[in-house]
């Protein structure tokens, strides 16, 4: 009998199962296709990036690109937009160049370089000072100080192709502008110059945030692409190299910007979170990097409107200030969720990319995770096949700490640093059928999360 009973409840079971999957598979198939079909978020990238451009924290075109979420939020149907204040730093490019003498024989031309993010300048001075060419951590730590002092560092370690992760790479090769500024400004260097982290077979210079240190006289720190790193260093190979430098870059005082949030309200308490950040580089258009996580964002707000999907948990939507050079708009965020107390249900970011997406990664307790991965098979369709990397995002890094569940999507890799941080990051290099299939991964996902928790 109860051998009988047991087969009865099982098969019961088994019937509610897949009646629960064909349903969901088609709840997912629906918010693909209206998003592909109907979405507006590649309008809306188009928008941002061609009206707007480049949006460093604290300039005027961040001030713009505030103003551009909160209408966009609005118009997708949040049921509440608002500005959260944040404080950012307020660092300034200006003028910079960089000469090289490759030949030895006083005849200077102008690279194509670009400073580090938050670098200090020359006060707008030449420097003049001979080349010190060094590949890795080991081969500059070997070097006296008195080979170093008053010279520029050329920091030639290069981005590892041979990793079929970019992001893998990306991380191998970040010590360039963690490392090198420091290290040489502790043995006297007057500046450093580092290859640019960049997977792309062209000259185009990458940007990206340094890091000094109180202790250590700060110096200027400036980028070059792949083609310059090689010509430098095979004219190093050769004779003594000497550097001309000017830059004009120095970091103000802070300013008041704002994380710009919609919601759309849930039935019962909790939040979830979906995001990325409205700051960019003030080169390039910051396309990918990352207006893609931003319109991707607000359209599942604009899609669980218009397919009428009824959240149990509030649903926000949050576009970040100042990712880039402070990530003050993601602490400013987990501040506030924990000086109110707010129940956060799961943080998923979007900041690799509007590529196809490949994955999604999980921070989240084991038992969490295997929830997530029993649900691999709505994903198939898509493409989306990887649940292994744990990996969130830097904004929601900080409600993390907070010990909410974090999520980061995983677009394909293979391109992503071709253009990160450089004048290719454009909105022409976007394809709106992956930006679409971004989203709709994301949308997929936040409504599974929603439905059945964590």
């Amino acid at each position: 009998m109860k051998s009988f009973l047991s087969g009865i409840l099982l098969l019961a079971a088994t019937t509610a199962t897949a009646q629960n999957f064909t349903a969901d598979s088609t709840q997912i198939a629906g918010i693909t296709s209206h998003i592909l079909l109907k979405g507006q978020c590649y309008e809306d990238l188009r928008v941002l990036t061609k009206t707007i451009g480049h949006r460093l924290s604290g300039t005027p075109e961040a001030e713009k690109a505030i103003a551009w979420g909160e209408k966009t939020l609005k118009a997708a149907g949040a049921d509440r937009v608002f500005l959260q204040p944040v404080w950012v730093p307020r660092w300034v490019r200006g003028k910079e160049k960089l000469e090289v003498d490759l030949a030895g024989n006083g005849k200077y031309q102008t690279l194509k370089a670009l400073s580090l993010g938050n670098a200090v300048g020359t006060d707008g001075k030449t420097i003049s000072a001979p080349l010190v060419m060094v590949r890795t951590k080991e081969e500059f730590d070997a070097l006296p100080a008195a080979q170093v002092k008053d010279k520029i560092v050329f920091f030639n370690y290069p981005f590892r192709q041979e990793k079929v992760n970019a992001f893998e790479a990306y991380g191998d090769a970040i010590w360039l502008r963690g490392y090198a500024p420091v290290a040489a400004g502790s043995k006297g260097a007057r500046a450093v110059i580092v290859r640019s982290l960049s997977t792309g077979m062209d000259d185009a210079p990458h940007t990206g945030s340094l890091w000094y240190r109180d202790s250590v006289r700060k110096i200027p720190a400036f980028a070059i692409g792949n083609t310059t790193a090689d010509q430098l260093a095979a004219a190093l190979d050769k004779n003594a190299v000497a550097v001309r430098m000017m830059s004009e870059a120095k970091m103000q005082d802070s300013v008041l910007s704002y994380n710009v949030i919609g919601e759309l309200t849930g039935t019962e308490d909790g939040y979830i979170v979906v995001g990325g950040h409205l700051d960019s580089w003030d080169i390039g258009e910051g396309a990918q990097d990352d207006g893609a996580g931003c319109v991707q964002s607000v359209e599942i707000i604009r899609t669980f409107k218009a397919l009428g999907i009824r959240p149990k948990h509030t649903i926000r939507a949050v576009l970040f200030m100042n990712e880039e050079n402070g990530a003050r708009g993601g602490r400013a965020y987990a501040d506030s969720a924990k000086s109110k107390n707010e129940k956060h249900i799961l943080a998923l970011e979007s900041d690799a990319g509007g590529y196809a997406p490949r994955g999604i990664g999980l921070v989240m307790s084991e038992a969490q995770k295997k929830k997530v991965k029993s649900w691999k098979p709505y994903f198939a369709p898509l493409g989306v096949y990887e649940f292994d990397v744990e990996e969130g995002g830097v904004d929601i890094s900080f409600l993390g700490k907070n010990g909410v569940p974090l999520a980061g999507l995983l677009p394909d890799p293979q391109r992503y640093f071709d253009m990160h941080h450089s004048e290719n990051d454009v909105f022409e290099n976007v394809s709106h059928r992956e930006l679409k299939l971004g989203a709709a991964a994301m949308a997929g996902f936040i409504w599974l999360v929603d439905t059945y928790g964590l």
